[in-house]
């Protein structure tokens, strides 16, 4: 949902030992050779080169490039992260969208490669859905957060609120491709907290 750059450049790195270590130096590999050359260049020998592990290791444990993407997504998902608590719907809503265009306008763009990823490996596709499952999850709290302030009734479907106050980010600067708009966030924000308020998501 949002943090992905922070998340997934750090991928896998957590205490522990060599098998950790490993994990991390492979994962950093492909993030860096996938961010650089793109997923046609992506090899397990570049990723063996790069991480400095021996190439078998590399094939034993991930098996191909599938592998490797899909665990980059897992490592991502593994790690904490919370929605800001700004004091309002639409301040966390508009928090949430600023880290999400953040994300898909650095350069480069790791978000915007592994969603591109995803369109050409089921095992990063998979993956890529158990990250988005994960996101909104955490995201639900944005939601319990208004209802217990009063902002919002208490039958409310919370996935289809943050699908609508984040979809114009992901329309624009993912399908059109568009520069990102310093004041989007905080529009698309508003827009679905207005319709939130008005009943629209009520169950």
């Amino acid at each position: 949902m949002s943090s992905e750059p922070q998340a997934l450049a750090s991928a896998g790195r957590r205490p522990g030992g060599r098998t950790a270590r490993i994990r991390t130096q492979v994962l950093d590999a492909v993030t860096a050779e996938l961010t650089e050359h793109g997923y046609d260049a992506l090899t397990m020998d570049a990723v063996a080169a790069r991480a400095g592990v021996h190439r078998a290791t590399v094939y034993r444990r991930w098996h191909n490039v599938g592998g490797l993407l899909a665990d980059l997504f897992d490592a991502a998902t593994d790690q904490q992260w919370h929605p800001r608590d700004t004091g309002s719907l639409r301040g966390d809503l508009a928090a949430l969208n600023h880290e999400i265009q953040d994300s898909f306008a650095e350069e480069p763009s790791l978000a915007l490669a592994l969603i591109a990823v995803s369109f050409r490996s089921e095992e990063a596709a998979r993956a890529l859905r158990r990250l988005w499952d994960d996101r909104y999850a955490q995201s639900e709290i944005i939601v319990d957060r208004a209802i217990q302030r009063g902002e919002l009734p208490t039958a409310i479907d919370a996935r289809a609120l943050l699908i609508a106050a984040t979809a114009p980010i992901y329309h624009h600067l993912v399908l059109l491709r568009t520069p990102p708009d310093p004041y989007l966030p905080d529009r698309a924000a508003v827009t679905a907290a207005l319709a939130a308020e008005a009943g629209a998501f009520t169950t």
